[in-house]
């Protein structure tokens, strides 16, 4: 079973769970962008929630499907066609032999995954099928002409439908996608928080920044404010990790992201909550980011409240599938 890439759209990579256990040896874990947006794309289509699917940001492909599929597409709002109807998303939606899927348009958000029953299937790189871009790993981001290649299906999707294509039900999107700009993306403390000078301290946690342009799966770097140590620093490079918030000597700050190194010589002034980190990614350039200072044990807890309610839907949508 295949699918064809007739235009590869923006930033349009296989990934999975991510690269796991090898940062020692200066491997990353790539992965999603927004993992939740994965999981729940790959649950509806009856897949484990870490399966390989396609991500993709801003502009999404074009794709031919060679035969018939069962699909899922979660995150960014995508203003998604199949064969010119509208498909929708945060469903699973059956797509026949010889169709064409449009996801071109992104009209809010900036990361959606589309998910395909059986999984995609792609060479194992050190556990994981995810494409790193930054660092040659994995399948190379889509091009026109490509394959892609889908594994066997273990779940039947087969609900009752109210249509030919989509399925009877279909997931709230609003518990986990928020690209509200006027929602503070909240961080504890970096190591080198109090390290800023007074009005660097003030503008991190008082002023807006925007998504500069130049970001991509390594970070989102942040147009704004200036921030400005109170002395300079010597540091070596130390572990750093997925949501870190660090200071190059330009005073813009970098949302470290899901291609970031292992490894980094910056100060670290904040780090982005975990449950925020979904979030975050789904800011488009251009995008407005405020941030909003809490504590370790209220990150910890938050954290671990949504992926309890994560869990649950999981085992729901499986219990309908199984039906």
């Amino acid at each position: 079973m295949s699918i064809r890439v007739l235009k590869p759209g923006l930033l349009s990579t296989i990934q999975d769970g991510g690269r796991r256990g090898h940062a020692a040896f200066g491997v990353g874990h790539a992965g999603a962008m927004d993992d939740v947006a994965l999981r729940l794309a790959n649950v509806l289509a009856g897949n484990p929630p870490d399966a390989a699917a396609l991500e993709f940001g801003l502009l999404g492909p074009v794709l031919q499907f060679e035969s018939a599929a069962t699909v899922a597409l979660c995150g960014a709002a995508v203003d998604a066609r199949l064969d010119g109807n509208a498909a929708a998303s945060w469903r699973a939606l059956r797509v026949e032999a010889g169709s064409t899927l449009d996801c071109s348009r992104i009209p809010r958000g900036a990361y959606a995954c589309l998910a395909f029953a059986g999984g995609v299937r792609a060479p194992d790189v050190l556990g994981s099928m995810a494409s790193d871009v930054n660092a040659g790993l994995g399948p190379h981001p889509l091009r026109s002409g490509d394959r892609i290649e889908l594994g066997v299906a273990h779940a039947q999707v087969d609900t009752p439908r109210r249509s030919r294509n989509e399925l009877a039900w279909t997931l709230d999107p609003r518990p986990w996608f928020d690209p509200d700009p006027e929602r503070p993306i909240r961080v504890v403390r970096g190591s080198h928080l109090d390290a800023l000078d007074g009005p660097s301290r003030a503008a991190l946690f008082e002023q807006a920044f925007h998504v500069s342009a130049e970001s991509n799966r390594v970070g989102l770097r942040l147009d704004g404010p200036r921030l400005a140590l109170a002395a300079p620093l010597e540091l070596a490079s130390e572990p750093v990790a997925r949501g870190m918030l660090q200071l190059p000597p330009g005073g813009q700050p970098i949302a470290l992201m899901a291609e970031h190194p292992t490894t980094g010589g910056y100060p670290r002034i904040a780090q982005v909550a975990a449950i925020d980190l979904p979030r975050l990614a789904q800011r488009p350039p251009g995008a407005a980011v405020r941030f909003e200072e809490i504590g370790i044990d209220e990150a910890q807890t938050r954290y671990l409240e949504r992926e309890r309610e994560l869990a649950r839907l999981c085992e729901t949508i499986n219990m309908r599938l199984a039906r």
